[in-house]
């Protein structure tokens, strides 16, 4: 088939303040949730555990997004390498606080503001038109500290405030935003979304949906502000997607596998998207002791806030059965289910579905009808840098060559895809691992593990093939 991606289509690549940044107390910064996390397989430990301190000991840790990769001081040569690429577009966050260090103040931070109008300027000067995340697993710590983060309804003043203040002043520069990086990840890990660890396992799900509740009346807030401020402005939620298989025909895997995606996949999009609460959450709070505290004048504000587009991640598919023992389970996939034998598996565990890719996006297509955009997809491998200094990445190629195609067929289904941008563009600091060895970048970066490196960047082969990619509008493949 002809594999032209239709005119204008948005090609780039994706990034986070906290894992590229660095900078992490310059330029009048506070510290955010990521500043405290450490870096190993130490930090997913961490996390999955109530009772997270939020304190730094590095005695005891490293803490690598407090140098990420120096994208603070380095952005004019990053970004001169993503043009050289041909990015139509450059997925990227806002620190919440280099605009408000604390995230209570009613001032916002100038130096903050200035830093992000000089990367902006940078990306335009060189045809980059920026898609922007305004929360980013990046609460300021203060907010965690102090209220409690996301269990706390002030919240949703302080970031109404905060997404005022950054609509206002990029009005002339950013036309496509999202508001909440990977919503629906919160009752996995709320720690990241939310910013809060749960007070106890028993307590998760409460607390969760009723942060998430607070947030979705944030989002709703702030759509509605940044289309008063910019008119034209495209904004979206952004999902983490992966699609639930049952194991087998056995109707109870199947229908373990429907409520499984119902409130996971659809959960956050319908109320962001339809805006309305959906009718299956009813039965899983009633099932779940879940009880939310929805005050008056939130469902219209809900109804009246609703999304331009959905920007979504999708890494895996996930595969449920009802009763599943130890043996069967897909560790390496953080979002649970069992393993497929249909399936491999990265280096990190998480199971390769390009197949899967297509159907994420007939499935979200068919039940939302706005327009959907791929903002994180990539391959976390280890790299090895050969003596003339080549990286030879043809299992990440591979692997992105074989989603671009899944693209290309869900687009023939009829789905309205806008844009694709593939995660770690240039190697950052992982999320989950806090691990520079779990790769992702076009670009390399002279950073490891124990925070050792000249930071210096270099091309890959990937970079040449995404390059061609872009200049022929996907038609290479």
């Amino acid at each position: 088939m002809n594999r032209k991606f239709p005119e204008g289509f948005l090609w780039g690549g994706a990034t986070a303040a906290n894992q590229l940044e660095g900078a992490s107390q310059e330029g009048g910064k506070g510290l955010n949730l990521a500043d405290v996390l450490p870096g190993g397989k130490v930090r997913l430990e961490l996390l999955m555990k109530p009772g997270f301190n939020y304190e730094i000991d590095e005695s005891k840790y490293h803490y690598p997004n407090h140098e990420a990769i120096d994208f603070y001081h380095r952005y004019k040569e990053d970004i001169a390498l993503f043009a050289e690429m041909g990015f139509k577009v450059f997925r990227m966050s806002i620190a919440w606080s280099r605009i408000f260090p604390r995230g209570d103040e009613e001032t916002p931070n100038e130096e903050g503001l200035a830093f992000y109008d000089r990367v902006f300027d940078e990306l335009h000067k060189h045809g980059i038109e920026p898609v922007v995340t305004i929360s980013h697993y990046e609460t300021p710590l203060h907010l965690i500290k102090e209220y409690g983060a996301w269990k706390n309804r002030k919240l949703i003043g302080f970031f109404e405030r905060y997404a005022r203040t950054v609509f206002d002043r990029y009005k002339n520069k950013v036309k496509y935003w999202m508001t909440f990086n990977e919503i629906n990840g919160a009752t996995h890990f709320p720690l990241f979304g939310l910013g809060f660890s749960a007070s106890s396992e028993e307590a998760r799900l409460q607390e969760s949906f009723q942060g998430l509740h607070h947030q979705f009346v944030a989002s709703a807030l702030a759509v509605k502000i940044g289309h008063e401020i910019i008119p034209g402005s495209q904004i979206g939620c952004m999902l983490v997607y992966a699609p639930v298989y049952a194991f087998d025909s056995n109707p109870e895997n199947v229908m373990h596998a429907l409520k499984e995606e119902q409130i996971f996949n659809y959960y956050c999009g319908d109320v962001q998207v339809r805006g309305e609460y959906p009718a299956f959450a009813e039965r899983y709070f009633k099932e779940n002791g879940i009880k939310l505290d929805i005050q008056d004048g939130d469902l219209e504000i809900i109804k009246e806030g609703t999304v331009d587009y959905i920007g979504f991640s999708y890494y895996m598919s996930r595969t449920e059965k009802k009763d599943k023992t130890d043996e069967e389970g897909a560790s390496g996939n953080i979002i649970g289910g069992v393993k497929n034998p249909f399936l491999k598996a990265s280096e990190w565990g998480w199971e390769i579905d390009p197949e899967g890719l297509r159907i994420s996006l007939n499935k979200l297509y068919d039940r939302y009808q706005v327009p959907l955009f791929i903002v994180e997809n990539g391959l976390g491998a280890i790299d090895k840098v050969e003596a003339d200094g080549s990286i030879n990445d043809d299992y990440r190629i591979e692997y992105l060559r074989d989603h671009i195609k899944a693209m290309a067929e869900a687009i023939e289904d009829g789905v309205n895809l806008i844009g694709y941008t593939p995660w770690g563009c240039i190697d950052l600091v992982s999320a989950s691992t806090g691990e520079m060895s779990k790769r992702y970048g076009f670009i390399y970066v002279d950073k490891h593990d124990d925070g050792s490196g000249t930071l210096e960047r270099s091309r890959k082969k990937s970079f040449f093939w995404y390059k061609d990619v872009i200049a022929t509008n996907g038609e290479q493949l």
